[in-house]
């Protein structure tokens, strides 16, 4: 069969003809005319090369052919009816769907561990997938699919992706319960006395932006370890004198077991933003998990 001949139309026709095996009655449940439907049988005799329904006592007839075509016939168009309704309607409690996320280990910490937790209630056949965070590919990752959502701090080559603000965050200093520096107000000559651990995602680096900060008032502080991770520093200042400056929402669930200090003269912060591409924009089942997204973590909406 030359499949290129094939008109989604005559397909409904079919089906309709094997159900009511009655143009007219078929007629009435496309909203078509008699001469038009019986047009349409006419091409499909001629597509598959049979004659399909033949005059009958009762209506008409299917062929052995006909026969066979019902069956794969409905599944077919059944699965395409489901699949155009469910780009309108979305039914989180039903849905079955793989969400792709990009994001750094903090993000996965902070924001998405929370939000699956949340999808387990609101939508328990949706699953996360999560990707790291590659600034440089991101685009043509979510271009092309492969990547569904990104959390990141938004850059300049975002300009062709959509990005909704979600929140600011800054730091917090953290160290072991009862570090002894740790006590009372802590002051910029205090933190640089004390030895850092930092986070350097691109491995080996010994400075972040915060550096740049202190710099600016004459300080440096000491930075002894430079791990590539920021799900590891609980861990490690946890049992020593260590110290690190991680964002505030990293620490959900681990302060019982540490002291947290807010340093009100630290202003550093950083915007995290939730950017998507134009591809999965009206897909009803992304709009759904990216407002779940901005319900977890409070959001004004932008055009990036």
């Amino acid at each position: 069969m030359d499949t290129i001949r094939v008109d989604l139309n005559l397909l409904l026709t079919l089906e309709a003809l094997l159900s009511e095996r009655n143009v007219t009655k078929a007629a009435l449940r496309l909203h078509l005319s008699q001469p038009a439907v019986s047009a349409q049988l006419n091409r499909l005799r001629e597509l598959f090369d049979d004659p399909l329904l033949m005059p009958g006592r009762r209506g008409m007839t299917p062929t052995a052919k006909a026969l066979d075509l019902l069956a794969p016939l409905r599944v077919s168009l059944d699965q395409l009816r489901q699949t155009m309704q469910s780009h309108r309607d979305f039914y989180p409690e039903q849905a079955q769907m793989t969400v792709a996320i990009a994001c750094t280990d903090y993000i996965e910490a902070a924001i998405v561990a929370p939000l699956v937790l949340a999808l387990r209630s609101r939508a328990p056949g949706l699953r996360i997938a999560v990707r790291h965070y590659q600034p440089a590919q991101l685009e043509q990752q979510l271009q092309s699919g492969e990547v569904d959502i990104a959390l990141v701090t938004p850059g300049a080559g975002h300009g062709h992706l959509r990005s909704r603000h979600l929140f600011d965050e800054g730091y917090v200093l953290i160290g072991r319960h009862g570090h002894p520096s740790l006590q009372g107000n802590v002051s910029m000559e205090d933190v640089v006395q004390l030895e850092h651990v930092i986070v350097s995602p691109s491995g080996g680096s010994f400075t972040t932006p915060i550096d740049e900060a202190l710099a600016a008032f004459g300080h440096q502080r000491k930075v002894v370890m430079s791990a590539a991770s920021f799900l590891l520093l609980p861990r490690i200042v946890a049992s020593s004198d260590l110290v690190a400056l991680v964002p505030r929402r990293l620490l959900q669930g681990e302060s019982a077991r540490l002291s947290v200090v807010e340093l009100p003269w630290l202003a550093e912060q950083f915007e995290v933003s939730l950017v998507w591409h134009e591809r999965s924009h009206g897909h009803a089942g992304h709009r759904w998990i990216r407002d779940v997204i901005v319900e977890l973590n409070g959001s004004t909406m932008r055009r990036a």
